[in-house]
């Protein structure tokens, strides 16, 4: 029997799977329709259903890991809707205005504190582009450089700890998540030092493309305490509450909703109409997600139960190239992967598959374990990134599309967006060459 043959079921599963996103069904119902429709078609008997069940129920109805989710959810839509991002992006402008891509550097900045309080890449997006875009482009920036600005800060919720997408390959890998929002703190402001080089560097080779104000500021320091400290000190106590071992991510996630609530009621922005309004778009939100890993869970388990782990690890394993060589088709299949799927399901269906692989391999660079599985999350959550930010379907270029077509065209946004794509692809191999960054072990 040849190789093509003996893995039939499981190509065909894939391309399956494949045509039904492309086609435009919701991805959840693509996963679970073609788990069903692959028990029929292949030999596993009837009673996988039932496996499929008892799976669903424990990876994820009693996963209290994922209880963080919709919390982390909530906290960033109570920070977002009263205003206080606004707040903080208003207060870091006044202070950096008079700077060479000031406006652009403090997009970056609120950026990264949005990501700090939500990991929700579309909430930060709409909000960056909404209030900052039309400041850019009235200040003289070159609208495409605005455009990578906005689209590439708002992606970074979906790295920096607190972050939905660490919740989420913790439990596929499994790694404690915990050490993932350890190793994700350095990785993270790599990047974000990267990207602020980056626009400084631009800033001043080309000025007409980011022009500093001629305003002077005129923030005091009490002032800007009252609008980034209580934001500060929030990230503050749920990181550390995790990261010091002195609270599990689902305690801190529980810390970090009444904390929001908190922040929100001590600057008089909280009101009934608003909490109801972030609870039901916190049920919607989680309600999506936890759809998308029940249709997930089927697929995987159909198609281990169909051979497909077998084959993807014949595959690597016979490509050659050593574990260099099965990491960097791991880490490129991922990349390609993310011009048409989402982060959420290209991790919720390969990181079950490929983790097991990376894991039975030696790097040579004294990681083991834990430390393994880790560094190699943290290089695909760095990796995935890019899904935002790539054509044709990355979210982040519908959302800056959406919110403002009036003032930027497609050509603008992929343009802007191109060369912080190539930022995260240099952070990648950083990353995969100084372990340490991850592990903090030197």
């Amino acid at each position: 029997m040849s190789a093509l043959s003996a893995h039939a079921m499981p190509l065909a599963m894939s391309f399956t799977l494949l045509a039904a996103i492309l086609l435009g069904y919701p991805v959840a119902l693509a996963l679970a329709g073609t788990s069903a429709l692959f028990i029929l078609l292949s030999d596993l008997p009837a009673a996988f259903f039932n496996l499929m069940i008892s799976r669903i129920y424990a990876n994820a109805l009693a996963n209290w890991l994922l209880v963080a989710v919709p919390m982390f959810i909530f906290m960033g839509f109570i920070l977002e809707r009263t205003g206080v991002a606004e707040r903080m992006l208003d207060q870091m402008g006044r202070m950096l205005r008079s700077l060479p891509g000031g406006l652009a550097l403090s997009v970056l900045a609120v950026g990264v504190m949005l990501a700090a309080t939500s990991g929700i890449v579309g909430a930060s997006v709409v909000l960056l582009s909404t209030l900052a875009l039309p400041q850019m482009v009235k200040a003289g920036y070159d609208r495409s450089f605005a455009a990578g600005v906005v689209g590439s800060s708002g992606t970074l919720a979906i790295l920096i700890p607190p972050s939905i997408m660490l919740i989420v390959l913790a439990d596929q890998l499994p790694v404690p998540v915990g050490d993932l929002f350890q190793g994700a703190m350095l990785p993270g402001f790599l990047l974000v030092a990267v990207y602020g080089l980056w626009i400084a560097g631009r800033a001043f080779a080309d000025p007409g493309a980011a022009p500093p104000s001629a305003d002077r500021a005129d923030l005091r320091l009490a002032e800007m305490l009252g609008g980034i400290a209580p934001v500060a000190l929030l990230i503050l106590c749920v990181l550390g509450s995790i990261i010091g071992g002195f609270a599990t991510p689902t305690e801190a996630s529980g810390l970090g909703a009444a904390g929001a609530i908190l922040v929100a009621s001590l600057q008089g922005r909280l009101s009934l109409p608003l909490l109801v309004k972030a609870c039901l778009d916190t049920a919607r939100t989680t309600g999506l997600v936890m759809f998308v890993i029940i249709g997930a869970t089927c697929f995987s388990a159909v198609f281990r139960g169909i051979g497909g782990e077998t084959m993807i690890e014949q595959a690597l394993t016979g490509l050659g190239g050593g574990p260099w060589g099965i990491l960097g088709v791991i880490l490129a299949a991922i990349f390609v992967l993310g011009f048409v799927l989402d982060w959420l399901e290209i991790s919720l269906i390969l990181m079950p598959l490929v983790g097991p692989v990376i894991a039975g391999l030696d790097f040579g660079n004294g990681l083991v374990g834990n430390e393994r599985l880790a560094w190699f999350a943290i290089l695909v959550a760095v990796n995935l990134q890019s899904s935002f930010l790539t054509p044709p379907f990355g979210f982040t270029l519908f959302y800056l599309r959406s919110t403002a077509s009036e003032l930027l065209s497609n050509a603008d946004i992929y343009r802007g967006v191109a060369p912080f794509i190539a930022l995260q692809i240099l952070v990648v191999l950083i990353v995969a060459l100084v372990p340490g960054l991850v592990t903090w072990r030197w």
